[in-house]
């Protein structure tokens, strides 16, 4: 069992240890970047439901679930020296809207079986909430439809956020081989409506009193694993958070950085700025995260970060290069780190979907309607599309008649593209490809899911060798 000691991560013999892996994203909580899909997860699921038929939509999610993580890619990982999985989870599998309070065994028996092949491989697992009730943040990656943002303004979402939590609390005490608990996966405090002021204050009151509330009650039935905790505003706000409050506390910061995204060479000029391994330091040492672990004496875990390869591919180079000296910095720092993302359909995972797979080719029509639509609206390093043009100018009329003292141009730019374009055409796209799988067998369905297996995927060799470099060097 993991515990913290003198702002260390330890096991039970007190040696340390340090966490360094990467999480799944796509799996219990699907993303419409790495799986190939349009819109969110429960309104793809939906979408399928109508087209295709319940049992046969549940057939088509069931397997591409099954096919993506399996105890290849566990082993894979503790092979390139992993010892820790974050495996990032929807509420919707466990808990349904229509049925608050009851817990659904079908999940938990995915889940288990995975953490099973952990334990066989000696695989450290964070559970992560990554989607709560009622939404934490606006964004997709928290399975937000409608880009309203409820859990920081509904009691009945924190209820029900907390007994889910408990839930899993029965289920895994004493269980050695998980690391521990993340509790809320980027929480967004200061958005209910999708309104964010970049340079806005979160409702530090509402984050910690949940907080709090969080760990008390996990308590109540399990005293031993360790808590991780997330700042505001994307894990990047921790001045307003409470100072640690209770034993084994870990707290998480998120470090996407515009080296590790693009366009433009690394080392050089990027989004205006030189950088290089030394503004890397540099911005990683004044973030609100680390300044908050070595003020507090805590264990700081980035939770998630990365580069990206679905840019120009000349630029590649330069974005593992990024990457090589982000990972040098936290090492001189001690932080604990977990990349994203394992899996994907070729933006920036270990392995990837093989372009040439037959998934790839039925759903190509529906990747290029996204990308030329801007769907995917937070890839800011591709080149601008004519609908990301047009709506950016229309925030630029929109903003005119707006209290610039309220909201930013940036801030209206980035929220209605988010707004028209990722949500409401993103919307529109999804009977595009449910209807894809529409006639054909579930036979079919099976062999053309099954390129999310590991066996058949691509491994991303210069990030692996990248990553490994720095799985090996490092403490066990």
């Amino acid at each position: 069992m993991l515990r913290t000691k003198d702002g260390k991560i330890v096991d039970s013999a007190g040696q340390a240890v340090h966490l360094r892996g990467t999480c799944v994203g796509g799996w219990m909580n699907m993303e419409n970047f790495i799986n190939g899909y349009p819109g969110s997860e429960s309104g793809i699921r939906a979408v399928f439901a109508s087209e295709l038929g319940e049992s046969k939509a549940k057939f088509f999610f069931d397997r591409l679930l099954d096919y993506f993580l399996s105890e290849q890619d566990i082993a894979f990982q503790n092979e390139c020296g992993a010892t820790v999985v974050r495996l990032p989870l929807n509420y919707r599998h466990f808990e349904e809207d229509g049925r608050p309070f009851e817990y659904r065994e079908d999940g938990f028996k995915r889940l288990n079986q995975v953490i099973e092949w952990c334990e066989i491989h000696g695989l450290y697992v964070i559970l992560d909430m990554h989607a709560a009730q009622g939404c934490q943040n606006c964004s997709w990656h928290c399975d937000n439809a409608n880009r309203r943002t409820m859990l920081w303004t509904h009691r009945q979402f924190r209820d029900r956020l907390v007994e889910l939590w408990k839930e899993f609390a029965r289920r895994y005490r004493g269980k050695s081989i998980i690391a521990g608990y993340n509790l809320i996966n980027e929480p967004c405090t200061g958005a209910p409506f999708g309104r964010l002021r970049i340079q806005g204050n979160p409702e530090w009151d509402a984050i910690n009193s949940l907080y709090r509330r969080l760990v008390q009650e996990i308590r109540t039935i399990d005293e031993e694993h360790i808590i991780f905790l997330e700042g505001d505003r994307y894990s990047r706000l921790f001045s307003g958070l409470e100072e640690p409050f209770a034993p084994n506390l870990v707290y998480s910061s998120h470090n996407y950085t515009d080296a590790g995204f693009g366009p433009g060479s690394y080392p050089g000029k990027i989004a205006g700025q030189h950088w290089d391994e030394e503004k890397q330091e540099r911005e990683f040492a004044e973030q609100e995260g680390t300044i908050f672990s070595r003020k507090h004496e805590v264990p700081l875990w980035i939770g998630e970060f990365g580069s990206v390869f679905n840019g120009a591919p000349s630029e590649i180079p330069d974005r593992l290069r990024a990457l090589d000296d982000q990972l040098s910095v936290f090492a001189r720092f001690g932080a604990h780190w977990t990349t994203w993302t394992y899996k994907d359909v070729g933006v920036m995972g270990w392995v990837t979907v093989d372009p040439d797979s037959e998934y790839m080719e039925r759903i190509a029509p529906i990747l290029k309607a996204k990308q030329e639509l801007f769907t995917d609206f937070w890839m800011k390093w591709l080149p601008a599309t004519k609908a990301k043009q047009m709506v950016a100018d229309l925030a630029g009329h929109l903003h005119g008649f707006v209290d610039g003292r309220d909201q930013e141009r940036q801030d209206v730019e980035r929220f209605l593209i988010q707004t028209a374009l990722s949500g409401y055409a993103g919307n529109l796209l999804q009977p595009g490809m449910a209807c894809i799988f529409k006639d054909i067998s579930e036979q079919r369905i099976d062999a053309i899911l099954s390129a999310f297996a590991f066996d058949k995927c691509v491994r991303n060799e210069g990030l692996l060798s990248v990553i490994g470099k720095h799985l090996q060097g490092g403490e066990s």
